[in-house]
């Protein structure tokens, strides 16, 4: 099974136009066109039912006491956790492509409405949902996509890593807000193949991704 994607090329450079933020040289960063990208898929196995897809970033930092702190940065060294960004489901076996800002084509404040997504899939809620709990502007549930915005002071580039799972069944057997971990433990047991595209993104001025 392969996966492919021409808003980015593997192990290259996430554009600004999928990103929830972009840089800003004033206020460090700023919103930005929160499109999903491009994505691609073939050579699914025989038996193949329908697809699932997840986006997440392995980089979050564990502790956030230096994020986006003025004269302080988020170490290397510091443990990182899984921070999911898409959790898709539901998606036909007919569906080889998902087009570019078909899922996201803005920020929405207070999260897009889910769980029902284009083709008659589900979105399950991202972790932008726990991110703005406190913020009274920004809190809600944010259902499909919401794209990189890492740390402005973060010493290392972000990695997103976009999967798609091919499953043996048309639907998995689970309902409510469903996050990215629970997504992928109600997979186990229904996975045929998978395949995955990984891109970087950096708020960083300092960092150079060329």
């Amino acid at each position: 099974m392969i996966l492919i994607s021409s808003s980015f090329s593997d192990g290259q450079p996430i554009p600004g136009e999928f990103a929830f933020c972009i840089p800003d040289p004033e206020h460090h960063v700023c919103l930005g066109s929160n499109r999903n990208p491009h994505l691609a898929w073939r050579s699914a196995p025989e038996g193949t039912r329908s697809f699932a897809l997840i986006c997440h970033d392995p980089d979050v930092p564990s502790q956030g006491d230096d994020v986006n702190q003025e004269d302080r940065t988020v170490p290397a060294s510091l443990a990182r956790v899984d921070f999911f960004h898409w959790v898709l489901l539901d998606l036909p076996a007919t569906l080889g492509e998902i087009k570019a800002g078909e899922f996201s084509n803005d920020v929405t404040p207070r999260g897009k409405p889910g769980p029902h997504a284009p083709h008659d899939a589900r979105q399950g809620i991202n972790d932008y949902t726990q991110w703005f709990a406190g913020d009274n502007d920004m809190r809600g549930d944010y259902y499909g996509y919401d794209g990189p915005c890492p740390p402005w002071n973060d010493e290392i580039v972000h990695r997103y890593v976009f999967t798609v799972f091919a499953l043996d069944v048309a639907r998995l057997d689970i309902d409510g807000k469903l996050t990215g971990q629970q997504l992928r433990a109600a997979m186990q047991g229904h996975i045929l193949a998978e395949a995955s595209l990984t891109g970087t993104y950096t708020l960083n001025p300092l960092l150079n991704l060329s």
